[in-house]
């Protein structure tokens, strides 16, 4: 019913940006908030910032400074845009939406992307 596909990752270098879009497509009437995780090899999955319909923010600590995000409601799209990038930036991202209100009626509770590799070297 609801799809989020993740794209920007990619290998840069210690000190680099990269931005990662997610996209949401389905039969969406509204999403309360959107965000990306993280999870490196051997970690559990963390926060690493989130962002409301109304544009309120949260970051995890360790991005706060180097990582800001944002959103097209109207596009159901959310950004990461990562700067500063180090190698315990390195992860798997996962875009996250939830809930998601559906258009006709219902809702879903936590909906995930695939998630996008993203490897920083020193």
């Amino acid at each position: 019913q609801v799809r989020l596909v993740e794209s920007g990752g990619g290998l840069v270098q210690a000190g680099e940006s990269l931005r990662l879009s997610c996209v949401a497509s389905g039969r969406i009437f509204s999403i309360n908030t959107m965000g990306w995780y993280r999870q490196a090899p051997g970690k559990q999955r963390e926060l690493v910032a989130t962002i409301t319909s109304s544009r309120s923010t949260d970051f995890a600590d360790s991005v706060k400074g180097r990582f800001t995000i944002s959103r097209d409601n109207a596009k159901n799209t959310v950004y990461l845009q990562m700067t500063s990038l180090k190698p315990e930036d390195t992860a798997v991202y996962y875009c996250n939406a939830a809930p998601v209100v559906l258009a006709g009626g219902g809702y879903l509770t936590n909906v995930w992307g695939q998630g996008t590799q993203v490897t920083v070297s020193s």
